[in-house]
């Protein structure tokens, strides 16, 4: 509310203070009541979206481990790099192997004669290039693109071209003396299959000629590099691919070949990453801890008798919070029926709940764990009664659209707005009064000044008589 102070004429009081005063006096203790409920309202809101985001944190470590695969991950090593590079996917297993690299697996690549430029009128006609696997396309060469540059492009942008690129070399001619151009091309993949050829129909009437369209033709390419296909010997056993990247010879490694060594074995070792598990079972106790923090100081008592100064956590009280926490705790410490094997809880592979609610993590007991019964280990986390299984489902239903917290923040927004509401109500009643009391004062005061101006008149006349 704005008022503006003026001392009233007659009456010499600060009409305007006056009023502000009195309108804040009666609506204060009303508006300060909304504004507790308010703060009070907000604390709690804030406090639901700390304990949203500490469950989703929590959540996205535990479907991690929800997955089984992450206990069958494993890591590869190969004695020596520059011959052999491997990588050990989903599906491998432990074990050692000796492998031989005797060939690498090449693009072709062929190359024209000599032509003046790029800009060289080569002739008209058609090509049809076709791979040993049997893909083939066709390009038109006619007036319009029957340059070195135009069939360079008419390759690269026929229809169904999945095999060639066409490009062009400026280079010195046969004689040193100056500078020619040539067409290559070359296979978008390497093997045998995808070795091409390039046949056609020269518009000069002769196939076989080297004029013309024909200059094209694989009769009048060069070879420079020839199609080969990869060969590896697998502890003795040999496997031929077109490509240097092998997925498919043992199973779940890639195997990435970089040199041939005929007679050369290089020992290829696969063993479970410990390490990658171990990290990852870190990330969920560091989690829980975190998770458990942000409860614990959530659901604190400071003392006080409310409101944020007393040292209360922000969802003092709170069921939801109480559930959750009491849930979480539950479900990763209670015994998990549908695991096999020898392990059949967190306390029984070195991961523990002490007295204050902390979590932690014993690596040996864990790697222990991990080499005495590696599938007993994973159905403690993965199964269907797994630790992870069933901590994913519960924060699933808590975290989810109309759930417990989303609820509970819709209904906080729904008492914020009526709050607000009565805050408006009572400032228009507060502004109704003020204008009121105005008004009042203000005749007051005017009633007043015509007492006194009526008063003086009385005095002065009767000092003269």
């Amino acid at each position: 509310m704005s008022i503006v102070s003026s001392t009233g004429i007659g009456s010499g009081i600060d009409i305007g203070t006056l009023v502000t005063q009195l309108v804040t006096a009666e609506g204060q203790p009303a508006l300060n009541a909304i504004q507790r409920q308010q703060d009070t309202t907000n604390t709690r809101l804030s406090g639901l979206g700390t304990l949203k985001s500490a469950l989703s944190d929590f959540q996205a470590v535990v479907s991690k481990l929800k997955d089984a695969n992450l206990f069958k991950t494993h890591k590869a090593a190969s004695a020596d790099e520059s011959i052999l590079k491997v990588v050990a996917g989903a599906g491998s297993v432990a074990g050692s192997y000796a492998v031989e690299v005797t060939q690498l697996a090449k693009a072709q690549k062929s190359i024209s004669g000599e032509f003046a430029n790029s800009a060289a009128t080569i002739g008209t006609g058609s090509l049809t290039i076709a791979t040993t696997a049997g893909a083939s396309f066709n390009v038109t060469v006619a007036s319009g693109n029957n340059t070195l540059l135009g069939i360079r492009d008419a390759i690269n942008n026929a229809s169904g071209n999945t095999s060639v690129t066409a490009s062009i070399v400026n280079v010195d001619n046969s004689t040193g003396t100056g500078t020619i151009s040539k067409l290559v091309l070359t296979a978008k993949n390497s093997g045998l299959a995808n070795a091409f050829t390039v046949t056609g129909s020269d518009d000069d009437g002769n196939n076989a000629d080297t004029s013309g369209l024909s200059q094209i033709f694989s009769s009048n390419l060069s070879a420079q590099t020839a199609a080969t296909d990869a060969i590896i010997k697998v502890d003795g056993q040999t496997a031929t691919r077109s490509t240097n990247s092998i997925t498919d010879v043992i199973q779940g490694l890639t195997l990435d070949l970089k040199s041939a060594q005929v007679g050369t074995k290089v020992n290829v070792d696969v063993s479970l990453d410990n390490e990658a598990v171990n990290k990852t079972l870190t990330s969920f106790v560091t989690a829980y801890n975190k998770l458990h923090t942000t409860s614990k100081d959530l659901g604190k008592y400071g003392g006080g008798t409310g409101g944020s100064s007393s040292g209360n956590g922000a969802l003092i009280g709170d069921a939801t919070l109480r559930y959750v926490t009491s849930q979480v705790r539950q479900d990763s410490a209670n015994p998990v029926s549908s695991a096999t094997g020898s392990y059949n809880s967190l306390a029984m592979i070195g991961i523990k709940i002490d007295k204050d609610g902390v979590m932690s993590l014993d690596s040996t007991q864990l790697n222990t764990a991990l080499s005495a019964s590696l599938q007993s280990v994973s159905d403690v986390f993965s199964s269907a009664d797994g630790v992870a299984t069933r901590l994913y489902s519960k924060l699933d239903n808590v975290l989810q659209s109309g759930g417990p917290l989303d609820s509970q923040q819709t209904s906080l927004k729904k008492q914020l707005s009526a709050l607000d509401s009565r805050k408006a109500d009572v400032q228009v009643r507060l502004d109704n009064l003020q204008k009121t009391l105005q008004k009042q004062f203000t005749a007051m005061d005017v009633n007043v000044g015509k007492f006194k101006s009526t008063g003086s008149f009385l005095s002065n006349w009767i000092s003269k008589l």
